[in-house]
């Protein structure tokens, strides 16, 4: 996955991304660090074409995104935030995204796999109860951990992680947190973090400043070099530098 001399704007005012370009080898995961507006979530909604971008280039593969079919796109690129994207369907339907040939087993092991399934076989209809908008009838860490279940299912390349696991009771969060683990094993990763925990699974570190690169390398290497942003931050502490 490579961004080149990507800027971006959403308006005519100030460009959010400002000639952009990193490259993350596969199999990799990469730490996006920055304060709030300095541009992190831009790059997730640039990889998923929620935007074009105007200037500069993005590949997957070697590709220009904006060459990938959007629902193929989707499919290579998965993507988990704090706020989860649940349809008013039953449990069944926002696993597979409507998928009717999906058999139920597979359904069941993902969620045993996460430790939901107890809580889903509980429901009055299991995986056909059906969910209100936004997931109301399950609690957040819940619809979180069913996220998970969803992008296990879809297998993609590349899988997108927005402190998917803040705020949450501490039970629930060792729950996400493990799958956050088995999400990344074996795939490339892009982690836009805010807290320590999250960061130390990064192979390589990104530090975004007013929509400019300003540090970027090897998470070891910046971790042991004290003249580093990286190194600095951790002195001081994530949660309170980038809040």
């Amino acid at each position: 996955m490579k961004f080149d001399h990507v800027s971006f704007s959403y308006s005519e005012s100030e460009p959010v991304l400002k000639d952009v370009s990193f490259e993350l080898p596969a199999g990799q995961v990469l730490g996006v660090l920055g304060r709030t507006g300095s541009g992190k979530t831009t790059l997730a909604r640039l990889l998923l074409r929620l935007y074009d971008v105007p200037q500069g280039e993005i590949y997957l593969d070697d590709r220009p995104v904006r060459a990938v079919r959007e629902n193929n796109l989707r499919q290579r690129v998965g993507m988990i935030t704090q706020e989860v994207q649940l349809f008013h369907a039953s449990v069944r339907d926002n696993l597979t995204f409507f998928e009717p040939n999906v058999p139920d087993d597979v359904l069941r092991r993902q969620l045993i796999d996460l430790g939901l399934w107890p809580r889903i076989a509980a429901l009055p209809g299991g995986l056909d109860t059906e969910l209100a908008s936004g997931g109301r009838g399950l609690s957040a860490g819940e619809a979180q951990l069913l996220a998970c279940a969803r992008l296990f299912l879809r297998d993609p390349g590349l899988v997108i992680m927005d402190e998917a696991s803040a705020r949450l009771d501490p039970a629930t969060e060792h729950l996400i947190e493990q799958a956050i683990d088995r999400l990344l094993a074996g795939r490339t990763g892009i982690i836009i973090a805010h807290r320590l925990k999250t960061v130390l699974r990064a192979d390589r570190i990104l530090i975004l400043e007013d929509g400019r690169i300003v540090e970027t390398g090897e998470r070891e290497a910046l971790l042991h070099d004290q003249q580093s942003r990286f190194y600095q931050l951790l002195q001081t502490g994530l949660e309170e530098v980038l809040a």
